[in-house]
């Protein structure tokens, strides 16, 4: 999970590298201190998670916030709510710009979230909208997709991996909610990856 959440956002570290990081803190040749600060922190927050799934029964937005200080920790990049413009590459798609109405939409999502009963929509939405509404300077899809698998192990389901996801397969998908608001292509790939995860880690 921490090899591929991190591939997805650029690492390259390899699934071996990362075994060797993770077991026995061998840094991989040709990467950088930050692909390996990276990967350390999402093992962090992922173990956090899956040990501490009552926390999860109720979503609040200090609950995000404090896996987003896990995940980005050491990387330079700082805690809490954005300030300011934002963009991102590859779309036309520009997520607000101030704090006030970051936090606000923030908390709808969080209310959201806790009305719903149904598992896996409440973990899909976590991931999409904390992803379009970009509420961090870094790290909003990770967090996204930490907060997502923190809900489905709260409730006894399988967290997903992503593992055989094609990065770019993931991006477009996300940049088709962003700009067409469409669920289709992301749902389709989160059924996938969870049907992926029953079959190759809970058999």
């Amino acid at each position: 999970m921490s090899w591929k959440s991190s591939q997805i956002e650029g690492n390259t570290y390899t699934r071996l590298d990362t075994e060797a990081l993770l077991s026995h803190d061998r840094l991989a040749p040709n990467t950088t201190k930050e692909e390996s600060q990276m990967i350390r922190n999402h093992k962090l927050a992922l173990d956090y998670c899956l040990l501490n799934p009552e926390e999860y029964r109720q979503l609040t937005l200090r609950k995000i916030e404090d896996i987003h200080r896990l995940l980005v920790d050491g990387l330079d990049v700082s805690h809490g709510l954005r300030q300011g413009l934002f963009r991102i590459t590859g779309t036309n798609y520009k997520p607000l710009d101030n704090s006030h109405q970051i936090q606000e939409n923030l908390e709808r999502m969080v209310g959201c979230i806790n009305a719903q009963e149904d598992t896996f929509h409440r973990a899909l939405t976590a991931v999409l909208l904390i992803s379009y509404i970009q509420p961090f300077m870094d790290g909003n899809k990770r967090t996204g997709r930490l907060v997502g698998n923190a809900l489905l192990n709260e409730a006894g389901a399988c967290p997903l991996s992503y593992r055989s996801v094609d990065p770019v397969d993931y991006k477009k998908a996300m940049l088709i909610f962003y700009e067409q608001h469409s669920l289709r292509y992301f749902k389709e790939l989160f059924m996938a990856q969870y049907q992926f995860s029953v079959e190759n880690y809970f058999v």
